[in-house]
């Protein structure tokens, strides 16, 4: 994989890792941050593993955007446009984790705030360290959510709860974070990579083919029940044919040796 600064992208077979590499500054990110982030999606998106494992290096997982870095714009009186920024870096950043042909596991191993949960979000499947935080630190500057924090937060604990931390800048524990559904799994600090791991494994001997139809089906909502039954059957009959399918039901029902 290519050289990088702040972030590292390893491959071992079918299980890819991209690790955010600022842990002085709790992988907060910035502009070289993210561009390197845009060129680790090029050779994802160009050979995508089955799974891609997503964490941050030391004790945060991501702190959001680092503030020190619009410092001198706002020191000097000059004008931020923020917008801009999200269009042009976080927004294709959300757009292409979210459309990555794999499963995607975030192992939130410390703090994440701010767009630093958006990250997180575009996992199909979160484990946590227990020491683990999120914090919706965007009204703590003034800001409303982004990195699609306020489109995947609510999907996953629900609009009441996810307007009250945006509204008061609150903070969860892991627990919580499992309590309400944001979270599949908790772990000590020490065993959420080999978790991880495990969990990684067991996901590339399943039928990537399978994976990918659940996480169309899955988070692409259909309009109606009558869109969603055919879409599944769209999915069934093309799973229908593949070799996987086909070696488990011949494994499932072989005549088995009499004991």
């Amino acid at each position: 994989m290519a050289p990088f600064e702040h972030i590292r992208l390893t491959r071992d077979g079918a299980i890819a890792r991209l690790i955010l590499n600022r842990p002085a500054r709790l992988n907060a990110l910035i502009r070289p941050m993210q561009a390197e982030l845009a060129t680790a999606l090029d050779l994802l998106e160009a050979e995508p593993p089955q799974v891609l494992i997503l964490t941050g290096e030391g004790r945060g997982f991501c702190a959001g955007q680092d503030l020190t870095e619009r410092y001198p714009q706002i020191a000097a009186g000059e004008a931020v446009h923020l917008g801009a920024s999200l269009t042009q870096t976080y927004n294709p950043l959300i757009r292409r984790l979210n459309a990555l042909p794999c499963v995607i596991i975030a192992a939130v191993n410390g703090v994440a705030a701010g767009a630093g949960i958006g990250l997180a979000l575009t996992a199909d499947i979160i484990l946590a360290a227990r020491q683990a935080r999120f914090l919706m630190a965007f009204g703590k500057v003034g800001l409303g959510p982004d990195a699609g924090v306020s489109w995947a937060l609510p999907e996953r604990i629900g609009s009441r709860r996810a307007l009250a931390l945006a509204l008061t800048g609150g903070r969860i524990d892991a627990q919580t974070a499992l309590d309400w559904g944001l979270v599949w799994a908790l772990h000590d600090a020490d065993d959420l990579a080999a978790a991880t791991q495990e969990l990684a494994l067991a996901l590339v001997a399943g039928s990537a083919q399978a994976q990918r139809a659940a996480k169309q089906l899955l988070r692409e909502k259909a309009p109606s029940l009558d869109a969603a039954l055919a879409r599944e059957s769209a999915c069934q009959d093309a799973l229908g044919h593949t070799d996987f399918y086909r070696a488990a039901v011949l494994a499932f029902a072989a005549p088995k040796p009499a004991r």
